[in-house]
């Protein structure tokens, strides 16, 4: 037997050899086996929650690194090609064993996130090496589900599946948790997002450190058999110990090709559908609440916690409940149809003023919804895979997973296309919204007055040149006789200086009076303008107060909103309908997986669930009296 298929005892492994073999040689006892469960949920939430950490501070990311919600979409849509192909490789777990993957993929992962990606400085960089996290995440959230089916049997299935489902679910939440915590309402460092990458980064190396230690795996000859119950485990042990490496190279043969069958790929194409208002929350759900109701960041993730919390509770008490009653295809319906009312609820929000709680109420429903599906279809989906060959669980889960990744890849090309409003709204909506806050009044003075603005405009030459020449200019319309006559001569010296003399007593006498009459000389052109825009001028004067405040917004303001606000305007209008139809379509999603329900393999009913169970029984009890004599 090769390296690759051979039970690794305790008694063979010595010195750092713990570090990398992994393989148990015997079905582990109910503790260990928790643990070892526990293990692969904690490493499920903690790849989840490094992969997530982006949405909790897209908003304060986007503008510093200078990417507009279209390429942000789009480099997302790229990342889960990338995993997609990642989630392929996994399938090799089956020949190569899964634990040392993940275990090694934390350890990747958490450096990257604590110190490669926060040290990027422009979108290129963070997206490349986003990129190469994507492609190790996808290699092993698809190991983590495979070690649960492995540890699980199927009358535990729906349960186990329930706490590994819980770990999308609480990595999102610990998202939303640790932003909402950590991230203030006003943030005034452009570089603050890289703050929640360390945080999770070093998490992260911490949970690798745990499962280094820790977390093993079956051999191939236990987890390549099919286990109902645990009273199965004798016979499962028994039949181990007579395989071969050539029986299991046998069933390890053309894995791909015994696996596209139509309840496979149909299954997995149908949850993955549904899924797509799963990963629009994961990937916009801030976005979608800051830009469409004005929410800070720190209440959108508020609104996050809502969301993530009730899915935890609904993957693993329906798991519990799913298993209790033997049955998954209801729950699948049940929870389908009820998601696809509250997707309907949901949309229907968009435009309007909803408060926190009612959204926070929508989205609990909605998400607990989502989990009373989802858990039992992935029970149900490793039953599918079983039936068809036990030995290719994680070539299954591979195939799940790639089309997983694929539906989320197009459906990411598509969002920008159907969503065009965002990138104004993230990138310039909070700037024009807080310059319309502060400067309310001298907005709203030039909406409704935009020709008195356009004729204050015109004339802010001689507007200023009136402030500042107000005394001379009130000497001049006092005397409009004595200056007119002044006029006439166009050159000064040749003014009589009795004309002069009654010009100076006119302006107040003795120096001042001198002095006026200087720089009404020294400024005449400018003088001249201002009496000659007066008919213009005096239209202004009941509005002086409003243009005086006007005049003193400064440049860069009135730029700003002349270059941005009619694009904010715009898009804040067609937001509402835009997120409305791709809500629609993840209605569409969640009724084609009803539809695709009745293919998978199970019972409708507990009571012929319980029948099928007890004949297993019998079948067990037969062939184990059958080998022992």
């Amino acid at each position: 037997m090769d390296a690759t298929t051979a039970d690794v005892t305790q008694g063979q492994r010595g010195g750092a050899s713990w570090l990398w073999r992994r393989q148990l040689d015997s079905y582990p006892d109910t503790s260990k086996r928790i643990m070892y469960l526990a293990l692969t949920v904690l490493a499920t939430i903690m790849l989840y929650y490094e992969l997530y950490v982006g949405g909790s501070v897209s908003t304060l990311l986007l503008p510093n690194l200078g990417m507009s919600f279209t390429f942000f979409v789009v480099t997302l849509a790229f990342g889960n090609l990338l995993g997609a192909f990642g989630s392929l490789f996994a399938g090799l777990t089956d020949r190569y064993g899964r634990a040392n993957l993940v275990v090694f993929g934390l350890f990747f992962t958490g450096i990257f996130v604590a110190f490669v990606l926060p040290a990027a400085t422009n979108k290129w960089t963070f997206t490349i090496e986003s990129f190469v996290v994507g492609i190790v995440e996808g290699i092993c959230l698809v190991a983590t589900p495979a070690l649960i089916r492995d540890f699980s049997p199927q009358m535990g299935r729906a349960t186990a599946m329930g706490f590994w489902t819980s770990g999308p679910v609480v990595g999102s939440l610990i998202v939303s948790v640790v932003g909402s915590a950590t991230v203030p309402a006003v943030v005034h460092d452009p570089r603050f997002w890289t703050h929640e990458y360390r945080i999770c980064g070093i998490v992260g190396l911490v949970v690798f450190l745990i499962a280094l230690v820790g977390l093993r795996e079956l051999s191939p000859r236990l987890r390549d058999q099919l286990m109902v119950t645990m009273r199965d485990r004798a016979l499962v042990e028994a039949r181990a110990k007579g395989l071969t490496a050539a029986d299991i190279e046998t069933a390890l043969r053309h894995p791909f090709r015994q696996l596209f069958k139509p309840d496979i790929v149909i299954s997995a194409l149908a949850v993955s559908i549904m899924l797509l208002i799963y990963y629009t929350a994961v990937g916009f759900l801030v976005i979608y609440l800051t830009s469409m109701f004005g929410f800070s960041v720190k209440d959108a993730n508020g609104l996050g916690n809502w969301e993530w919390g009730f899915n935890v509770i609904a993957v693993v008490a329906i798991g519990v409940l799913s298993d209790r009653l033997r049955v998954r295809k209801p729950f699948m319906v049940v929870g389908g149809i009820a998601g696809a009312v509250m997707v309907v609820v949901y949309l229907e929000q968009a435009g309007h003023h909803p408060s926190y709680y009612t959204l926070a109420v929508i989205l609990a429903v909605l998400s607990f919804a989502l989990g009373v599906a989802y858990t039992p279809w992935m029970a149900s989906f490793t039953e599918n895979v079983e039936a068809r060959n036990p030995a290719l669980i994680a070539t299954g889960l591979a195939v799940w997973g790639w089309i997983l990744r694929i539906v989320v890849f197009v459906a990411f090309l598509i969002i920008p296309a159907v969503i065009n409003s965002v990138t104004p709204l993230v990138n310039y909506g909070t700037t024009v919204a807080a310059y319309s806050t502060q400067y309310k009044s001298q907005i709203a003075f030039a909406q409704t007055h935009p020709q008195i603005v356009a004729t204050a405009i015109k004339y802010k030459v001689q507007i200023a040149n009136a402030a500042k020449f107000k005394p001379e200019l009130t000497v001049i319309e006092a005397n409009p006789a004595l200056f007119t006559k002044l006029a006439t001569y166009t050159n000064p010296a040749s003014i009589p200086p009795s004309l002069i003399a009654q010009a100076i007593t006119a302006a107040g006498g003795g120096a001042k009076g001198t002095q006026v009459l200087t720089t009404i000389s020294d400024n005449k052109a400018a003088i001249n303008g201002v009496i000659a825009a007066g008919p213009q001028l005096q239209t202004l004067a009941p509005y002086a107060a409003q243009l005086a405040a006007g005049a003193k917004v400064p440049p860069s303001v009135t730029a700003y909103l002349n270059a941005h606000g009619a694009a904010v305007i715009k898009a804040s209008a067609e937001a509402p309908g835009q997120w409305k139809t791709w809500y629609w379509i993840c209605f569409g999603g969640i009724i084609f997986f009803v539809l695709s329900v009745p293919i998978m393999r199970g019972r409708w009913k507990p009571s012929d669930a319980r029948r099928d169970e007890k004949e297993h029984e019998a079948m067990v009890e037969a062939e184990l009296a059958k080998l022992n004599t």
